[in-house]
């Protein structure tokens, strides 16, 4: 992944040209292209804008209304990556190190949910339509979760993680927390909920923490659909990293 940047804000429909739109699917691979155009048509302005900040490695907070596509924008990067890694890895026969390499952190479980629920369907559909792309593997963690179920995450973990601030918490004081060394990229929704409270406050020293783990800071992205204002949650979501 690139070094960081300072964080890119990808805003509302109001910016960005539908010629930019079209051009931001090209840095995708073939079978998410082909997805994509068949289910959307062209990406939102929001969608491009943010597919800008995520390519260049910037941290980035993406600011537009429901509807617009900011959380398929976050993780249609994240699964193309991951999809392109593990089939370098497959054609030159090296083993792939396991772990988490995409974590979503939302403050709600339903929505969390919901995400694992819709992730589903645009990771089968583009699997059809590549004849080699490595299986993409998500889970969802939370207070719910049973003692078997976060065993068999710690020791097969998934490629996509999708937990709440309080379990991301518990996985990183705990031998769990081995699982998310492989981590690059972080997604947190509805980001203005968790901005200047204490939840947000814990969330802070977690995502810190976290990187601490890891051999180069996650990427952060952060989803919201009304923030003001922008800058001091762009602070909030930055940490340690420029913003």
């Amino acid at each position: 992944m690139a070094a960081h940047r300072d964080a890119g804000a990808a805003a509302g429909p109001e910016g960005g040209a539908a010629s930019g739109a079209c051009a931001a699917l090209e840095r995708f691979s073939t079978p998410v292209r082909d997805w994509f155009g068949e289910a959307f048509s062209e990406p939102t302005p929001a969608q491009a804008r943010a597919w800008d900040a995520i390519a260049a490695g910037c941290n980035a907070l993406v600011i537009a209304p429901t509807g617009s596509g900011k959380t398929l924008a976050a993780f249609l990067f994240a699964i193309d990556r991951l999809a392109r890694e593990k089939l370098a890895a497959a054609e030159a026969g090296e083993p792939w190190r396991a772990g988490v390499r995409v974590l979503y952190v939302s403050p709600l479980k339903a929505l969390g949910a919901d995400v694992e629920r819709n992730l589903q369907r645009p990771l089968a559909a583009i699997a059809e339509r590549a004849d080699a792309l490595p299986a993409i593997t998500t889970v969802q963690r939370t207070g719910d979760t049973t003692p078997d179920e976060r065993r068999r995450i710690q020791r097969n973990p998934p490629d996509v993680l999708i937990t709440t601030p309080e379990s991301l918490y518990l996985m990183l004081t705990s031998q769990a927390r081995e699982a998310l060394r492989t981590v690059q990229a972080v997604i947190v929704d509805e980001v203005h909920a968790l901005a200047g409270s204490k939840r947000g406050a814990h969330l802070a020293l977690s995502l810190e923490r976290l990187d601490g783990l890891l051999e180069q800071p996650a990427q952060r992205i952060g989803l919201s659909a009304t923030v003001r204002p922008a800058e001091t949650v762009a602070r909030f979501l930055g940490g340690a990293q420029p913003v």
